[in-house]
C-alpha cells in the first residue's frame, strides 16, 4: 500500500532533518539573528553598508581622477593610453571576489571582511606615496584585493543574518544603494582634493576614512561561525581562475597602449585562455570543492544571466570612462565640475536601487534586468551621438539619468535572486560570482573599448571618432545583453517571506529555482 501524500511528505521531512543533523552546520538558518538586539543589528547594517561605500569611493576616484593622476605621473593622457588608472582597481577587485566568498565560508565572513579592510587601508595609504605610473597602478591593483574581500562577505553577513523576505530585500537595497552613492561621493572626493590640495590626498583621506569605518565595524560585528569550518579552499582552482582572468584583462587593457603586434600581449592572451580552460576542467573533473559549485550552474537560465550581467557592466564601464574623457579632455571640465554634474546619478541611482528591490516580488527578474540593460544602451547612444561642444542638459544629463538605472537594476536583481536561490553555505559564493561580473566587467570593458578606439584612430587620427566608436561598441554589447535577457532568461518572481524550511530548501536546490519553488509550495498546500 502506497503512503498518503501527507505521510510521504512527513517521511521526506524526517529524512531531510536527519541529514541536516549530521551536518556540522545547519544549511539555512540565521547565524546571529537571535543573539543580538535589533539596535545592534541596525548599527551593524549601517556600517556594513558604509564599508561598501568606502571601497566604492576608491573605485570611482580612479575613473574620475585617472587622467589627472596619469598626467601628474608623467604618462600621456587619453582613454586608449591611460586606462590603467581606471582599470587596475576593479581588475583585481572583480577577480579576487571570485574566491572571496569561499574564503569567508571556510574562515568566517567577519574575519575575511576585516582582513580585507586592513589590507585596503594599508594599500590606500601606500598609493599616496607612489611616484611613478607603474608603481601607482600596481599598488592600486593590490588595493583592489582588499575591496574584493570586503564586498561579498558583507553581502553574506547580511544574507545570513536577515531572513529572506521584505527585510532582507530592503537591506540589500540599502547595500546596493551604497555603490552609486559611493561612486558619486568618489567623484566629489577626487575633485575636492585635486582642486584644493593634491591628488595624493585622495588616498591618504581614504586610508583615514577606512580606518574609522572599518574600525567601528570590527567592534560591532559579533563572532561568527564559518558556515563550512571543515571545508577546504581549492587553491589550484583559485590560481587558475584568478590568474586566467587577470591575464585576460591585462592583455586587453595593455593592448591599446602597446599594440596587438607586441608579442607580450598575444602570449598573455593565449596563456589566459589556456588557464581558464584548465580552470573549467579542474573544477568539473578533479576538484572536490570547486570555487564555483557545479550545482549553481544547473539553475534555469543561469548561464544566460551571467552573460547579461557581464555585458551590462562592460557597457557600464565604457560609458563611465568615455564620459569622463569627453567632459575633461574635450570640454575642459575639472574633476570637481564633473563630480557636481554627476549629482543626478547619485540621486537617481539611489532611488533606482530601492525601486529595483521593490520590483523583485512584483516583476519577473528578467524584465528588471531588461530595464537595466536597455538603460545603459540608451546612455551610450546619447553620448556617442552628441556634438563635441554642447550644453550639459541636452545629452549628458539624460545619459546620466539612464545610466543610473543600469547598475541598480542589474546588480540588485541578480544579487537578490542569487541570495534567495542558493543554500546558506553558498551565500558567499553566489555573492562572489555576481560581484565578479560587476567589477571585472567594468574593467574588461575598458580594454575592449580602448582597443577599438586605437584601431579606429590608426586609419584616421580623430580623437572624437575614436570615442564615438568605443561608445557605439558599448551600446552594441548592451543590445546583445538585452536580446539575450528577453529571449533566454526566465526566472520566476520570488515571493518568499522568512527562512525556507529545510525540506523545501532541498527541493529548491535539487530541481532548480522555478521547479523547486513550485514543488515546495505544493508540499505546503498538502
Amino acid at each position: 500500500m502506497e503512503p498518503s501524500p501527507v505521510e510521504q511528505a512527513s517521511v521526506e521531512l524526517r529524512e531531510v532533518n536527519d541529514t541536516s543533523r549530521n551536518d556540522d552546520q545547519p544549511t539555512f538558518e540565521a547565524v546571529t539573528a537571535t543573539s543580538i538586539t535589533k539596535r545592534h543589528r541596525l548599527l551593524i547594517v549601517i556600517f556594513i553598508v558604509s564599508s561598501n561605500m568606502v571601497q566604492m569611493i576608491s573605485n570611482m576616484v580612479g575613473l574620475a581622477a585617472g587622467l589627472e593622476i596619469s598626467n601628474s605621473l608623467g604618462y600621456a593622457t587619453g582613454p586608449g593610453k591611460a586606462n590603467w588608472a581606471a582599470a587596475s582597481y576593479p581588475l583585481t577587485q572583480g577577480t579576487f571576489v571570485l574566491i572571496s566568498g569561499r574564503l569567508g565560508a571556510v574562515y568566517g565572513h567577519r574575519h575575511v571582511l576585516i582582513g580585507g579592510a586592513v589590507w585596503f587601508v594599508i594599500c590606500s595609504l601606500a598609493n599616496g606615496f607612489c611616484k611613478t605610473f607603474v608603481t601607482f597602478n600596481v599598488v592600486r591593483a593590490l588595493s583592489g584585493i582588499g575591496g574584493a574581500l570586503i564586498m561579498p562577505n558583507a553581502v553574506a553577513l547580511i544574507s545570513t543574518t536577515i531572513p529572506p523576505g521584505r527585510s532582507r530585500n530592503v537591506t540589500l537595497g540599502f547595500f546596493g544603494a551604497s555603490a552609486p552613492i559611493g561612486g558619486y561621493l568618489g567623484a566629489i572626493w577626487a575633485g575636492i582634493f585635486v582642486e584644493y590640495v593634491d591628488w595624493t590626498w585622495i588616498f591618504f583621506g581614504l586610508a583615514i576614512l577606512g580606518t574609522f569605518v572599518f574600525g567601528i565595524l570590527a567592534l560591532l560585528l559579533p563572532t561568527d561561525s564559518p558556515v563550512d569550518r571543515k571545508g577546504t579552499i581549492d587553491w589550484i582552482g583559485a590560481f587558475l581562475g584568478t590568474g586566467g582572468l587577470i591575464a585576460f584583462n591585462i592583455a586587453w587593457n595593455q593592448a591599446p597602449a602597446s599594440g596587438w603586434e607586441t608579442p607580450f600581449v598575444s602570449v598573455l592572451l593565449v596563456i589566459s585562455v589556456v588557464m581558464l580552460v584548465l580552470f573549467g576542467l579542474w573544477g568539473s573533473r578533479f576538484s572536490k570543492n570547486p570555487i564555483i559549485p557545479l550545482g549553481i550552474w544547473t539553475a534555469p537560465s543561469f548561464t544566460a544571466v551571467i552573460l547579461v550581467v557581464l555585458f551590462s557592466f562592460m557597457s557600464n564601464g565604457i560609458f563611465l570612462w568615455y564620459m569622463v574623457a569627453w567632459l575633461q579632455l574635450l570640454r575642459g571640465k575639472t574633476i570637481l565640475q564633473f563630480g557636481l554634474e554627476w549629482t543626478p546619478f547619485g540621486i537617481v541611482a539611489t532611488i533606482g536601487t530601492f525601486l529595483a528591490a521593490w520590483l523583485i516580488p512584483r516583476l519577473a527578474a528578467q524584465w528588471i534586468l531588461a530595464i537595466g540593460t536597455a538603460a545603459i544602451l540608451v546612455a551610450n547612444l546619447l553620448l556617442a551621438t552628441m556634438p563635441v561642444q554642447q550644453t550639459y542638459w541636452a545629452q549628458v544629463f539624460p545619459a546620466t539619468i539612464f545610466m543610473a538605472f543600469c547598475p541598480d537594476f542589474v546588480y540588485v536583481a541578480a544579487q537578490i535572486v542569487a541570495s534567495n536561490s542558493v543554500k546558506r553555505s553558498q551565500q558567499g559564493v553566489a555573492a562572489s560570482l555576481i560581484g565578479t561580473l560587476n567589477l571585472y566587467g567594468n574593467s574588461l570593458g575598458l580594454g575592449f573599448a580602448g582597443t577599438i578606439e586605437t584601431q579606429v584612430n590608426k586609419y584616421r587620427a580623430d580623437q572624437v571618432l575614436g570615442y564615438r566608436a568605443a561608445l557605439y561598441f558599448g551600446a552594441g554589447i548592451a543590445l546583445v545583453a538585452t536580446v539575450l535577457d528577453s529571449l533566454l532568461v526566465r526566472v520566476v518572481k520570488d515571493e518568499r517571506e522568512g527562512w525556507t524550511d529545510p525540506a523545501d530548501e532541498v527541493a529548491i536546490m535539487g530541481t532548480g529555482f522555478e521547479g523547486g519553488l513550485s514543488t515546495a509550495t505544493e508540499r505546503i498546500r498538502r
